[in-house]
């Protein structure tokens, strides 16, 4: 344990001396900081350019990745700091993925079955298409044999992980069914990466592997330190140990380290401060990442052929990943909405596709060329992908008349249209402040109010205490058309972000929805923008909370019959 601690703590001092720089020049550890000066650029470019993007609607990640672009044009190259932040940040990526993930939800066959089966056809459709293209006399095929281009094809079977669960936190849709089918194919992808590089380098997990299957023995003893960290430094440090230490201690037994802390994640989840532990590791996570999309940028070295070829299999390949993304899931009985997004988020190539280029080529399977092509695919797809899944819930409503042909007719029971059972007034999202709103209105409105939210876990926590919440996602067109909103008089938004409230808005237009729309929000600049959607009543949480707590405290000493001296004084005179 120490060593594994030691370890971790280690890997974050790399990850972070490279910002100390003292005025003299003196070094820590033999780390040169005169070498380090230009580590401050880095993050200066990276956060100039991640402004740009968003300025323009499009994820901070594209800027980050031309800020890699031009670190290389101003030759620039990553060293140990890059490096060691860029895993950091993977590591910690797939850690919190863990503490949100639920094994039941792989097991689907949606999920592992979509997964196995979409991997199939790609290896063979694409290499099939490298194949012609070298039989056809493309010169860029022509000296590739059938294992070679199934090499190829399987590296770009895989779609990112890292890119797919920056999207989906940035829209706030982790939990969303969409986004838990997305997740579960990728940590399956995950595991079919892991054995395939085992198995085609030859290096076998050790014996000790398999005393990694006495973990969940460590589960309760886990869940007590996390108990005991508190709420500040001490949480954040656990958090660290358990997702750099879990990685360090796979690595030892001969497995790869992001699945170590993926299974350490998986350990911690479902805990009732498995949530705090996870928005406390958000900032480090989203800093370090910022290094994997400038490593990508700053490490590609193209000749001119090496462009063209990235780009033939961005334009044609990646289009092709995505239909049949959508395809094989509406196969599976996911409705085409649920299908559609999900394709969006895993129309990418991924960084698994490098460590596979990388492994293949040592093998002699490959030309060192082909490394450098694939990982410009990879940039390029990422492009692409942040610029459409920006847009993907606008396409969505454009083409759902054209979508909904390839539903089955058929759907999962999870997917089948609830039934709002007469009621009046429904809350859609069931967080905190949804869930606080459920209360005060059921107190009121009784069995006339329903909550909804597209969290299955959460949906199952409400209902084991009794509270009237079914599944359903307020940004879904299917949902509100599959549903009897006659009766609604009162819907009240409390969901993540400004986007979801006004799709969701926009989305109850189109439906005819004749009642009142109440939201509520953290800006001032939000709320303006939900009032100009035509919201009735929205409520800032942040301005009106001091109101809200002094009204509940006036109530509750009311209640007690300890009424505060000057509202007796009150009462007597209204009286």
């Amino acid at each position: 344990t120490f060593i594994l601690c030691y370890q971790s703590m280690s890997r974050v001092l790399i990850a972070v001396k490279g910002l100390w720089i003292f005025p003299d020049g003196t070094m820590l550890s033999g780390f040169d900081y005169r070498n380090a000066v230009l580590d401050p650029l880095w993050l200066l470019i990276a956060l100039i350019l991640g402004l740009l993007a968003r300025q323009v609607y499009l994820p901070p990640l594209v800027g980050f990745l031309l800020a890699g672009f031009a670190l290389h044009a101003l030759g620039v190259q990553g060293g140990e700091f890059l490096q060691e932040m860029a895993d950091l940040g993977v590591l910690l990526l797939l850690f919190t993925i863990g503490l949100k993930l639920r094994l039941r939800n792989l097991l689907v066959p949606e999920v592992w079955g979509s997964a196995c089966v979409h991997m199939t056809l790609t290896v063979l459709f694409v290499s099939g298409f490298i194949i012609l293209g070298g039989v056809v006399g493309l010169a860029w095929f022509g000296g590739l044999d059938w294992k070679s281009a199934a090499v190829i094809a399987f590296a770009l079977s895989f779609s990112s992980t890292v890119f797919a669960v920056k999207i989906l936190e940035d829209r706030g849709e982790m939990k969303t069914r969409h986004g838990q089918v997305s997740i579960g194919i990728l940590v399956i992808q995950d595991i079919i990466a892991v054995i395939f590089l085992a198995a085609a380098t030859g290096k076998m997990p050790g014996l000790w592997a398999l005393a990694l299957l006495l973990l969940p023995l460590l589960r309760p003893v886990l869940n007590k330190i996390l108990e005991h960290a508190g709420h500040g430094e001490l949480l954040v440090l656990f958090g660290l140990v358990m997702a750099i230490g879990g990685g360090e201690l796979f690595t030892l037994t001969g497995m790869k380290d992001g699945l170590g802390a993926l299974v350490f994640g998986a350990l911690l989840g479902g805990q009732p401060k498995t949530n705090e532990l996870a928005r406390s590791l958000l900032r480090f996570k989203d800093l370090f990442l910022v290094g994997f999309f400038l490593q990508i940028g700053i490490a590609t070295f193209p000749e001119a052929d090496d462009v063209l070829i990235a780009v033939l299999l961005t334009v044609l390949i990646l289009p092709l990943k995505s239909l049949l993304w959508f395809f094989v899931l509406t196969r599976f009985r996911l409705r085409a909405r649920t299908s559609f997004l999900s394709s969006m988020e895993l129309s990418s190539y991924s960084e698994f596709g490098l460590i596979v280029s990388a492994m293949a080529v040592g093998a002699g399977w490959l030309q060192q060329e082909w490394l450098v092509i694939i990982a410009l695919a990879l940039t390029f797809s990422f492009v692409i992908a942040a610029i459409v899944n920006s847009y993907a819930h606008g396409f969505y409503v454009k083409l759902e008349s054209r979508l909904y042909r390839f539903q089955s007719k058929t759907l999962l029971p999870v997917d089948v249209p609830p039934d709002l059972g007469g009621a009046e007034i429904l809350i859609a999202g069931m967080g905190r402040v949804g869930t606080g709103a459920y209360s005060t209105m059921r107190e009121v409105f009784g069995d006339k109010v329903i909550g909804i939210d597209a969290n299955q876990n959460a949906i199952h926590w409400h209902q084991e205490r009794g509270n009237n919440v079914i599944l359903g996602d307020a940004e879904d067109l299917d949902f509100w058309q599959g549903v009897d909103i006659k009766n609604l008089r009162l819907v009240m938004l409390a969901m993540p972000t400004l986007k979801d409230m006004r799709q969701t808005v926009k989305l109850l237009g189109l439906v005819g929805y004749p009642g009142l729309i109440a939201a509520v929000t953290r800006y001032e600049d939000d709320r303006v923008a939900l009032e100009k959607d035509g919201v009735d009543a929205v409520f800032n949480f942040y301005e009106e909370a001091g109101a809200g707590f002094a009204e509940h405290v006036r109530q509750q000493l009311s209640a007690s019959g300890r009424c505060l001296v000057d509202e007796k004084q009150q009462v007597s005179e209204n009286a």
